[in-house]
């Protein structure tokens, strides 16, 4: 996501890029991340921004081609995300969760209060309605983690 990507005026925020590592045919490196368009025309979607966030986002804003989590003009390492991240739950003596974790919490939470599934499903980027829905499966957050974080970084603040 950069900067440009994102009006506060209007508050929203236009997914139109995905980041993507490739295998590099030559040169020195095994792999490097490109900017790419969304693998499906559902999951190019414009995102309302809550005013409280967008007067976070006003305090920090950059440049339009700078990204938003690096501040540079190029995109953070998806693994340097991961660590930070990891890093900050272990701080807040929290359980250890993937970053894209943070994703199934929002939908979940959502659906659990009673958010339109249609209106979620395109928020998310989803083809269909069937894949924004939980199943219980080895990819869900335990319940107890789920509601550990959830009490202390949201409710808490």
């Amino acid at each position: 996501m950069q900067w440009k990507d994102i009006d506060l005026e209007k508050r929203i925020l236009t997914v139109k890029k995905t980041i993507q590592r490739i295998q590099c045919v030559n040169g020195f490196a095994k792999t490097k991340l490109i900017l790419t368009e969304p693998k499906t025309e559902s999951s190019k979607r414009t995102i309302p921004i809550p005013e409280y966030m967008a007067e976070i986002l006003q305090k920090h804003i950059k440049s339009g081609s700078a990204f938003l989590v690096s501040g540079k003009e190029k995109p953070m390492e998806p693994r340097t995300l991961q660590y930070r991240f990891a890093r900050i739950l272990k701080n807040g003596k929290l359980p250890s969760v993937h970053f894209h974790a943070l994703r199934h919490m929002f939908s979940t939470n959502c659906i659990q209060l009673g958010f339109d599934v249609k209106t979620l499903s395109e928020l998310l980027g989803h083809a269909s309605i069937e894949t924004t829905i939980p199943v219980p499966n080895s990819n869900t957050i335990p319940v107890a983690v789920h509601t550990d974080i959830y009490e202390r970084f949201i409710l808490v603040g």
